[in-house]
């Protein structure tokens, strides 16, 4: 099953985060997404013409987020929105970042 089509399961912890390789193999549906050098987040930046637009595309992507009960660090200014993905319980990355990441995607 593509990681668009998953669910986002609660992470209270207790579980390792993504090894390097773990996060590359799911990065491959989510290419887009940079991988930071620590492994312990995925971002990307979506350009927009103008401020409305990058507002109205954070809001999808905190339904969604709130949908799949997993929240991104939004960052929104004129004409950009910047997401960062990471599961803070675990302190790293978990499939639910992709999962969330290819959702954000498919918007």
């Amino acid at each position: 099953m593509t990681l668009v089509n998953q669910k986002c399961v609660p992470c209270e912890g207790g579980v390792a985060p993504l090894s390097r390789a773990e996060a590359e193999t799911l990065r491959k549906e989510t290419p887009e997404w940079k991988l930071s050098d620590s492994t312990k987040s995925i971002s990307r930046s979506f350009s927009f013409k103008n401020f409305a637009q990058a507002l109205a595309f954070a809001n999808k992507v905190g339904a969604i987020a709130e949908e799949q009960g997993h929240h991104p660090d939004l960052h929104v200014e004129w004409g950009r929105v910047t997401i960062e993905l990471s599961t803070h319980a675990i302190d790293g990355l978990s499939v639910n970042d992709f999962i969330l990441a290819a959702k954000i995607d498919a918007i």
